[in-house]
C-alpha cells in the first residue's frame, strides 16, 4: 500500500540509526566508568602514580595496535560481526580482571580491552557515516559525537552508583556491552556488503583524506591538553580549584550541546567554508583565553562556545568524508584516523606542557596555533573537502 511504504521505510531507516548512535553512548559510559575503576583499583592496590600511567597506557597501545588491521577485519567478518565479536570479546575480558590477584595480566587485558573498543568504535560510527544521507550527515555524526560525550560523562556517576569494591562494576560494565552486542545483532541492523578498499596501503589514505585526519589529530591533541591543563592554567591564574575544575566542565559541556546544532548547519552550508570558519573561530577564542581568563564572567560562555566549536569540526570533517568515500576506503580513513587519535592523545599533553613552561598563557598560544594550521588546510586543500 503506498499509504504505508514512507512511515515503514522512514521506521526501518530510523532503528539501525538509532541503535549506532546508543551504540555510541555505550561505548562512552564503558570508557567513563572504566578509566576511574582501573584508576582506583590500581591506587588502593598500593600502586604509585607511574605505574597506574603505564597500565592506562596499554588501552591505547591496543588501540594502536588493531587500527591498521581495521579494513581487513571489517572485509573478512563484516561490520556486524566485527562489531558484535568485539563487544563479546571486550565484556569477557573485563569479566577477567577481578580474577587476577596481581597486576601484571592487567596489562595484557588492558590492551586486548583497548583493541576491541577500537573495532566498535571505528567500525559503529563508519557504519553509521555510510547510512546516513548526505543531507543528514552532520546531524547524526554530531549526535553520535554528543551521546559518546555524555556517556563518558555519565560512566564516573554509575560508578558511585555500583561502588569500587567487589566485582559488581567490571560485571555492570560488561553488562552494558553483552546488551549492545544483543542490539547490534537484531534484525533490522542490516550492515553494508564488506568491499575491499581501493588503495592498498593504508597511508595512501593520508593524501585522499588530510581534512579528517588533521581534525582527528587536532581534537586529540587539544582534548588531551585542554582536559589535563585548563585548570592547572586558571588556578596559576589565580582561580580556586573549584571554580578551575567548574571551567573544566562548562567547557566540556559546550561539546555536548553544541555538535548537533552545528551538524545541523553543516548540512545546509558548505562543509568546507564551515570548517575554515570554525577553525579560525577557535584560534581567535583561544587567543581570548589570557584576557578572559581574569575575568570568569566572560571566561566560562567563551570555553562553552569555544569547546562546542572545537569539537564540531571533528564530526564536520568526518560527515565530510562520509559524503566523499563509501565502503571499505570510509572504514580505512576511520582506521587511519584512529592512529592520529594515538599520535595526538600521546604528543598533544607533552607540547602543551611545555608550552605553559616556557609561558603563562603557553596553552591559549598551543591552542591558537594549531586551530589557525587547520583552518588553512581547507583553505588551501579546496578539492580535500
Amino acid at each position: 500500500m503506498p499509504g504505508l511504504a514512507s512511515p515503514l521505510n522512514t521506521r526501518v531507516q530510523f532503528l539501525p540509526t538509532a541503535t549506532l548512535a546508543a551504540l555510541g553512548l555505550v561505548f562512552g559510559l564503558v570508557m567513563g566508568l572504566g578509566a576511574p575503576l582501573f584508576t582506583l583499583d590500581l591506587t588502593d592496590r598500593g600502586y604509585g602514580a607511574g605505574m597506574v600511567a603505564a597500565n592506562s597506557m596499554m588501552h591505547a597501545v591496543g588501540a594502536l595496535a588493531i587500527a591498521p588491521f581495521m579494513p581487513r577485519l571489517a572485509l573478512r567478518f563484516g561490520p556486524k560481526r566485527a562489531i558484535f565479536l568485539a563487544l563479546m570479546g571486550g565484556a569477557t575480558t573485563l569479566l577477567l580482571f577481578p580474577l587476577s590477584h596481581s597486576i601484571w595480566p592487567w596489562f595484557p587485558l588492558r590492551i586486548l580491552l583497548g583493541a576491541f573498543c577500537e573495532v566498535i568504535l571505528v567500525l559503529s560510527e563508519s557504519w553509521l557515516n555510510q547510512i546516513t544521507d548526505n543531507h543528514a550527515r552532520g546531524r547524526v555524526m554530531g549526535l553520535y559525537s554528543t551521546l559518546l560525550s555524555i556517556g563518558i560523562a555519565l560512566g564516573p556517576a554509575l560508578l558511585t552508583l555500583t561502588g569500587r569494591q567487589g566485582n559488581l562494576p567490571f560485571w555492570g560494565t560488561a553488562a552494558f556491552l553483552f546488551l549492545a552486542g544483543a542490539a547490534i545483532m537484531a534484525p533490522w541492523m542490516t550492515s553494508p556488503p564488506p568491499v575491499a578498499p581501493t588503495q592498498q596501503r593504508l597511508l595512501r589514505y593520508l593524501w585522499l583524506a588530510p581534512i579528517a585526519i588533521a581534525a582527528t589529530l587536532l581534537i586529540a591533541m587539544l582534548d588531551g591538553a585542554a582536559t589535563s591543563f585548563l585548570a592547572l592554567y586558571a588556578i596559576q591564574s589565580g582561580w580556586t580549584e573549584r571554580a578551575a575544575t567548574l571551567l573544566l566542565s562548562i567547557m566540556l559541556l559546550g561539546a555536548t550541546f553544541m555538535q548537533v546544532p552545528i551538524g545541523w548547519i553543516s548540512d545546509r552550508t558548505n562543509r568546507r567554508y564551515l570548517l575554515i570558519t570554525l577553525g579560525f573561530l577557535t584560534c581567535g577564542g583561544a587567543l581570548l583565553w589570557p584576557v578572559a581568563i581574569h575575568q570568569p564572567a566572560l571566561a566560562y560562555p567563551l570555553l562553552f562556545v569555544w569547546d562546542g566549536a572545537f569539537a564540531s569540526m571533528y564530526s564536520v570533517a568526518m560527515a565530510a568524508a562520509g559524503n566523499r568515500y563509501r565502503d571499505g576506503d570510509l572504514i580505512a580513513i576511520y582506521a587511519l584516523c584512529s592512529l592520529a587519535w594515538g599520535i595526538g592523545s600521546f604528543t598533544g599533553p607533552a607540547i602543551s606542557a611545555a608550552a605553559m613552561q616556557a609561558s603563562p598563557h603557553g596553552l591559549a598560544l598551543f591552542a591558537a596555533t594549531l586551530c589557525g594550521l587547520f583552518a588553512l588546510l581547507p583553505l588551501v586543500l579546496k578539492k580535500s573537502v
